[in-house]
């Protein structure tokens, strides 16, 4: 049985102890948050926690505590990283992996270094409807991949840290296209570098809130010349909503996630419905099972299995920083106008 230390107790801390329910060979022994009143709520939502710790050092020194899970703000991740790997502890941490690509070097050369277990947790590439299509692809069904746009949109973050592009490192490219830029690597292969990119961003809505982007566009060059292009909006209301389109010499494939099994038109509140729904009357489409079918609890069962067996994971702190580096190149793009190279994967 893994041992599991969760180091947070906000939104995505709860998706992570949602997802590890299905995992059979895992279990949540310890938490860490700095704001007790949360610890309290997060201990009472998902059961009897064995401990709750007061800092990161104390719950990655927890004898109990195999694997570390962080599921922290972005500008607590390098140095929750760095505790972790030299207590000796392997460790899971949330996208974006850092705030800039040399950042993410930073957090890569410290595991590599303690020689600790990594991986990175990128639940986009372990929903269900992303695998059908990647086994899809990889079967053949519709030839080579020619080209993928993929759109991340809802009406802003929940959690407050994100609107503060200075802290968080960026808006809300960072903050939702790190999702789609891993995707275009995962169906036109990870062997296939991105090696440039052109992007535009602007704040056209939330310029009260942030002084990041709430809009952007990134066109993906791939070295073999295809392109993938991202989308993602902090702008767009009625809920999550989550399209890749695949297109191939022999066809296309679609997912979608705004396309629910349950939707209807009501007139009373029913309770939660779906990460950032903005209303909880009119037409609504929740989401039954929402850590499941975003794959939060499919990507935990992998890193579990993976960390058991003492085998690398599909997703790796090098995936992390390849899509940092790819994001850095557009914010340049922004900038300058132009066509930007990618730095080299380390």
């Amino acid at each position: 049985m893994i041992g599991i230390g969760l180091l947070g107790s906000g939104f995505i801390a709860d998706t992570y102890a949602d997802g590890l329910r299905d995992v059979r060979d895992a279990r949540l022994v310890a938490n860490f948050s700095r704001d007790p009143a949360r610890a309290a709520r997060f201990a009472e939502t998902w059961g009897p926690v064995a401990r709750t710790h007061g800092t990161m050092e104390d719950l990655c020194r927890d004898p109990e505590v195999d694997l570390v899970v962080i599921a922290l703000p972005n500008e607590a991740h390098l140095e929750a990283v760095r505790i972790a790997a030299a207590a000796g502890k392997g460790v899971v941490c949330t996208k974006p992996l850092a705030r800039t690509a040399a950042e993410a070097a930073e957090m890569l050369r410290i595991v590599r270094e303690a020689d600790v277990w990594h991986g990175y947790a990128e639940s986009s590439v372990f929903s269900p409807n992303i695998a059908k299509a990647y086994d899809m692809v990889g079967a053949g069904a519709i030839g080579e991949v020619l080209s993928m746009r993929a759109r991340e949109a809802h009406s802003g973050p929940h959690a407050p840290h994100f609107w503060d592009a200075g802290t968080a490192g960026g808006g809300a490219l960072l903050d939702m296209g790190c999702h789609t830029v891993e995707t275009a690597r995962l169906f036109f292969g990870k062997d296939v570098p991105i090696v440039e990119v052109f992007a535009w961003g602007a704040t056209l809505v939330h310029g009260d809130r942030t002084t990041g982007e709430d809009n952007a566009i990134a066109l993906l060059k791939f070295a073999n010349g295809r392109v993938a292009t991202v989308e993602s909006s902090w702008t767009e209301r009625g809920g999550m909503h989550l399209r890749h389109e695949i297109v191939g010499t022999e066809g296309r494939l679609i997912t979608d996630t705004g396309s629910t099994p349950v939707w209807g038109f009501v007139q009373n509140p029913a309770g939660y419905l779906v990460e950032k729904a903005d209303a909880e009357t009119g037409w609504v489409h929740p989401v039954p099972e929402e850590a499941r079918a975003y794959g939060f609890s499919q990507e935990m069962r992998h890193f579990a299995e993976r960390f058991a067996a003492g085998l690398a994971p599909s997703e790796t702190f090098e995936d992390g920083y390849v899509v940092n580096a790819v994001i850095d190149a557009c914010y340049r793009s922004m900038k300058s106008g132009v066509w930007e190279p990618v730095e080299p994967a380390l």
